[in-house]
């Protein structure tokens, strides 16, 4: 009799013991996306990997276990961390004593430094391989970071092409994967289907509110945003309004915030590309939600508020012209930015109309977004960076 018939449960304990463990931890909503992709990937090279760390939904519905929920740690800006530090220190305590307990194969990280940095760290020490899956943005602030990411860090996917130049002078090389994105930006519906499938005029000009997936930067923003709609609707009257809902955002949150304010805006969950593809122009948060307006060739204006002391603190240290992604990839300022005081209602509504009044400044926009796909690599990404951090298991 084998051994395999005397204990029929011996073989599978053998598995058990083999199988492979991954600690990810994506403490924003982008990240959550970009994660879940990277581990669907990794499930189609190797099936028997187990996932557990720090995410959102997109993760849990790809079989991560979620220790902690990246909405509880999302914050913009310096100050605003206060207010979630401890809920962020006892998280990174528990993670630093998972690397203990369940001595994961390898820990992905995803952006989120200031977290994933320290536990970086924490994981050298304990012999445990680290893969750093979107970089930092080491190229606009804090380069000092650089170092500390060559002693702690086996191996970075970067998803912008001058990231390689960026930690090259540093002497540490990066692998450049391209960017996510660009297999994910992707439409159902023409942009008349859509305006028909989610109750929207077809004719009439439609603007796109993209106040961020962060509650606090939503917050600080929203009001200027409607304000800004409020103007607009004065001077086009046969003008209508769309919020795609950001996963990581309560619905009945905006509608109160919406309330005291004349204008309607249509709040559409789901079909996020569907719904910005709507938009004859966007007013849009700083952040991924730019790019991704941009390889949809809308038109857009950027946003940024934050606290004050956190904008000042931060103007130390950020050594970069534009703050917009498709700014900073294009290398030259295609999309208007309104960052602090100048993001208020009225400038926003008069850099829209700007561009909606004039055809010629509208078509050169998307002319200039439409280049920026090209400077974004070949889609693929999720797959190969799936590729490295199989390879280090």
């Amino acid at each position: 009799m084998s051994p395999e018939e005397k204990n029929p449960n011996a073989f599978k304990e053998v598995v058990k013991k083999n199988k492979k463990t991954i600690m990810i931890i994506a403490g924003e909503a982008s990240g959550d996306m970009h994660g879940a992709n990277l581990v669907r990937e990794m499930l189609k090279m190797n099936p028997e990997l187990s996932f557990y760390g720090i995410g959102g939904k997109r993760l849990h519905e790809e079989g991560v276990e979620l220790l902690a929920d990246a909405s509880s740690m999302a914050v913009v800006g310096m100050t605003e961390v206060i207010s979630k530090l401890g809920t962020i220190l006892k998280t990174m305590s528990e993670m630093k004593q998972s690397l203990e307990e369940r001595r994961p194969d390898l820990v992905i990280l995803i952006d989120y430094p200031d977290f994933n940095l320290p536990l970086a760290n924490a994981a050298k020490k304990r012999g445990i391989k680290v893969f750093y899956y979107i970089s930092p943005q080491v190229w606009a602030w804090r380069k000092g970071r650089i170092g500390q990411i060559k002693k702690t860090v086996d191996k970075m996917a970067v998803i912008l092409p001058f990231e390689v130049d960026t930690y090259g002078r540093e002497g540490f090389a990066v692998n450049y994967v391209g960017h996510p994105l660009l297999d994910m930006v992707k439409l159902n519906y023409s942009k008349q289907e859509s305006r028909k499938k989610f109750g929207l005029a077809e004719n009439k000009i439609t603007i796109g509110i993209l106040p961020g997936s962060r509650l606090s930067e939503v917050r600080k923003l929203m009001p200027e945003l409607l304000r800004a709609a409020e103007i607009l609707e004065q001077e086009i009257p046969d003008i209508q309004f769309i919020l795609p809902l950001a996963d990581t955002l309560e619905e009945k949150i905006i509608t109160e915030m919406t309330s005291g304010f004349t204008v309607k805006v249509h709040i559409i969950s789901g079909h996020t590309y569907d719904v910005i593809s709507c938009a004859d122009l966007a007013l849009v948060a700083s952040g991924t939600a730019t790019l991704e307006t941009a390889l949809l060739g809308v038109p857009m204006v950027i946003v940024y508020k934050i606290s004050l002391l956190s904008y000042v603190i931060g103007r130390l240290f950020v050594h970069v012209k534009n703050i917009g992604l498709v700014n900073i990839v294009a290398g030259k300022t295609i999309v208007p930015e309104l960052i602090q005081g100048d993001a208020s209602g009225k400038r926003m509504a008069i850099e829209a109309l700007a561009i909606l009044t004039s055809g010629e400044k509208k078509h050169e926009m998307i002319k200039e977004l439409a280049a920026i796909r090209a400077k974004l690599g070949e889609p693929g990404a999720a797959r190969r960076a799936a590729q490295i951090a199989c390879d280090m298991i």
